[in-house]
């Protein structure tokens, strides 16, 4: 799943792709690279970020999901948790709803059933605006996310949603300090149990240059920010896909691929 944000303040990419040219041109260079899913967001949901309304979030989204759907055979998916998004991005075509909170913004869930997408639901602690502030656990984390995502999952099945549209992803970044992220892929394997399709986001993220700082907390020069991240992340990806991920959501897609592929390819030696 290739990364394709429009908006001009998300954390790594925010402003390079603003603009329908541009962004089609990034999306083209991805699926290019090898995905198969191309993930649109038009409201940034990095630490601190504010909500956009719901036009300004559609002016954004809208042409480049109608774009792509005419040019290219992929598979459009929306970062998004507004149902008016959902609702107008569907009937445009898109074939995915990833949702950070869950389908649990007003309306979400109800414009969710009228589609036929499939949704991915993620764990979130709190919202951006305050989600790293001190984020807390009662239990152990890979539990907490665990008992979130089977309730939603429920949630979803109850409201008419077929469970075969649907898959989970814990959320790495969203609401966990340092040490939960990496306890959570630790214990990430326990999730394969849900019986849904996994969903991993961990590129370019913070927890990255924090595994790499030094004693000090200063981060080694490379795994600073942003692209300084990238060797980090594709062994965050190794080890998500061994621990049962199917779907890896990344900016870098041509690096992430290889990874990947050999991942598998050790793992199918491994089950022959």
């Amino acid at each position: 799943m290739g990364i394709l944000n429009v908006t001009p303040d998300s954390f790594s990419d925010g402003g390079k792709h603003l603009g329908l040219d541009a962004a089609l041109r990034h999306a083209q260079r991805m699926i290019e690279e090898g995905a198969s899913l191309i993930d649109i967001g038009g409201e940034s949901t990095r630490p601190g970020a504010a909500p956009v309304s719901l036009n300004e979030e559609l002016e954004r989204v809208a042409p480049v999901v109608e774009a792509l759907v005419r040019e290219f055979e992929v598979v459009v998916s929306l970062d998004t948790s507004s149902a008016g998004v959902i609702s107008e991005c569907g009937r445009l075509g898109a074939g995915m709803i990833n949702d950070v909170r869950s389908l649990t913004r007003s309306g979400a869930l109800e414009a969710a059933c009228a589609s036929s997408m499939a949704i991915c639901l993620m764990h979130m602690n709190g919202e951006p605006t305050m989600m790293q502030l001190d984020p807390h656990y009662d239990q152990a984390i890979e539990l907490e996310v665990g008992d979130f995502l089977r309730q939603r999952v429920d949630d979803c099945v109850a409201a008419g949603i077929d469970r075969e549209r649907l898959v989970i992803d814990p959320g790495f970044g969203f609401g966990k300090l340092p040490e939960h992220n990496l306890r959570l892929m630790a214990e990430m394997a326990g999730l394969v149990e849900l019986g849904l399709p996994i969903l991993v986001g961990t590129s370019r993220k913070s927890m990255i240059g924090a595994a790499l700082a030094d004693a000090q907390g200063v981060p080694r020069a490379l795994g600073e920010k942003g692209e300084g991240r990238l060797y980090g992340g594709l062994a965050l990806t190794a080890m998500a896909v061994e621990r049962g991920a199917r779907i890896i959501r990344t900016h870098d897609v041509a690096a992430t691929w290889d990874v990947v592929e050999m991942t598998w390819a050790v793992l199918r030696e491994g089950k022959a």
